[in-house]
């Protein structure tokens, strides 16, 4: 029986990856770097040297990390003015916080970063734990971030669905024990997903109920 949820935040809660890539593109391009899908999808969910290994292995070990860094940063606050939840994510809050159930954030991020924009979506009061890059030692696909959240959360591994829209989260949430549901964004849905529990294009396409109820009767 499920007894608390986790979410991921960037690209499930709010899509930051489709503004982030589009901004990494961007300032890539303007240096001569063609940036693909694919490649940038490879670092979605973890830490970024991935990306970094791709651009230098582009002939551009002169570029440096800190000015990709500065600009493509300002591209992308241009690009998030108006920070707006998926499709169905506040309903899946709310449903799970009226079921009694514990709910947990498990991100890859920075803690500020995470709380500034539940902050602002005034989403915050919904989680009972929050963990970050700032309170492990390995990210995502590495399952820390997950088994620290249960803990938190003080209860089975065994009880527990999480929410990734990433490869990188869906392995982590696997290594860790748990059921993990995938809802990939623009960037992520071309990732070979595999081990998941079910796939849904947004939060949308079902309630969290019919959700959880198919997911127990399977």
């Amino acid at each position: 029986m499920i007894k608390a949820v986790i979410f991921d935040f960037d690209g499930l809660i709010i899509d930051t990856e489709s503004a982030w890539y589009e901004a990494y593109r961007h300032v890539l391009e303007g240096h001569g770097v063609t940036l693909p899908l694919e490649i940038f999808g490879r670092a979605v969910g973890t830490h970024d040297s991935t990306l970094y290994d791709y651009i230098h292995s582009q002939g551009k070990d002169g570029l440096e990390r800190e000015v990709i860094e500065q600009e493509t940063a300002k591209h992308y606050h241009t690009l998030m003015v108006s920070p707006a939840l998926r499709d169905g994510v506040l309903d899946y809050l709310e449903a799970a916080k009226a079921a009694g159930l514990k709910i947990g954030l498990a991100s890859s991020s920075g803690r500020d970063w995470v709380q500034g924009y539940l902050e602002k979506l005034n989403i915050l009061s919904f989680f009972d734990t929050i963990k970050t890059r700032d309170d492990v030692k390995q990210v995502k696909p590495d399952p820390e971030l997950y088994i620290k959240a249960v803990g938190a959360l003080d209860v089975r591994q065994e009880d527990v669905l999480a929410f990734e829209d990433s490869l990188n989260g869906l392995k982590a949430a696997r290594a860790a024990g748990l059921a993990c549901v995938i809802v990939p964004n623009p960037v992520t849905g071309h990732l070979q997903f595999e081990d998941f529990s079910h796939r849904l294009s947004s939060m949308k396409e079902m309630t969290f109920d019919q959700l959880v109820k198919m997911l127990e009767e399977k």
